[in-house]
């Protein structure tokens, strides 16, 4: 079985700081995200199931070190990656992303089966895997937690989560599953995994290579600044009681707390 295993890199969220509300996200080392490393990890051990290959496929994004930060997911069990970075796709939307990885898909010309993580850690919008469905005509399965393939049938099944409920679904291959972080625990890869991971295949592609020029973007971001916050700087004197009860006070009048 040949997976494809959609792997996004974001900023390090621990190291971004605020500064006047906006995000500082200069010097801010890249990271693959969790759900994509559980959606990795499904990938291994489908793979230890029924045999095939596993490759890595990721959006640089403006990542200027993708082709590097993408050597983890090699270092977890991928048999080989790609790196799409061209300097069109510095800042895309949804669309543009989904546009690009579908193109790499039929550029690869085999895949059984196309992973994803439910949302990525930065903006989690959960729009990329069923946008790629969509493009490539294939079924979709959203919010996996167990994925298991039966490919004498040709078919993947998976256990969703729903809100109040669990739900075993089956979809012909070639397929999407987007999964959950209860599916797994990715395994941390070894010194000796790390040391492998150079030495298997890696390309970067740019979108000439894929046949395409991207999409023009539909986004238009307006304003993306943390939340104002008025502070009152009121100090609290008195004894440990005395400061607890004029807190709580305080509490009151700003409405935070009901009498």
């Amino acid at each position: 079985m040949d997976i494809v295993v959609c792997v996004k890199t974001n900023p390090d969220l621990q190291m971004v700081r605020i500064k006047d509300r906006e995000a500082v996200t200069e010097a801010v080392p890249y990271k693959i995200g969790d759900l994509e490393k559980n959606a990795l990890q499904a990938a291994v051990d489908l793979r230890a199931a029924v045999g095939g290959k596993v490759v890595a496929l990721c959006l640089a994004e403006g990542n200027r070190k993708a082709a590097e930060d993408i050597k983890v997911a090699l270092a977890m069990g991928a048999d080989e990656a790609v790196v799409i970075d061209d300097p069109a796709l510095a800042a895309p939307d949804q669309a543009a992303v989904a546009a690009a990885l579908a193109a790499a898909v039929k550029k690869l010309d085999a895949c059984d089966l196309l992973l994803f993580g439910e949302g990525s850690t930065d903006n989690y919008t959960g729009q990329v895997g069923p946008r790629v469905a969509e493009l490539l005509g294939l079924p979709q399965i959203s919010y996996a937690r167990k994925v298991e393939a039966a490919a004498e049938r040709g078919v993947v099944r998976c256990v969703r989560s729903m809100d109040d409920m669990l739900e075993t679904v089956e979809a012909p291959l070639p397929a999407v599953v987007t999964v959950v972080s209860e599916i797994n625990e990715p395994t941390i890869p070894g010194l000796m995994q790390i040391m492998k991971a150079k030495s298997k295949p890696l390309q970067v592609w740019s979108l000439a290579d894929l046949g395409s020029e991207g999409p023009a973007p539909v986004r238009e971001v307006v304003s993306n600044l943390a939340e104002e916050q008025d502070r009152k700087h009121i100090l609290f004197e008195g004894s440990a009681a005395e400061q607890a009860d004029a807190f709580v006070d305080a509490l009151i009048r700003e409405g935070v707390l009901g009498r």
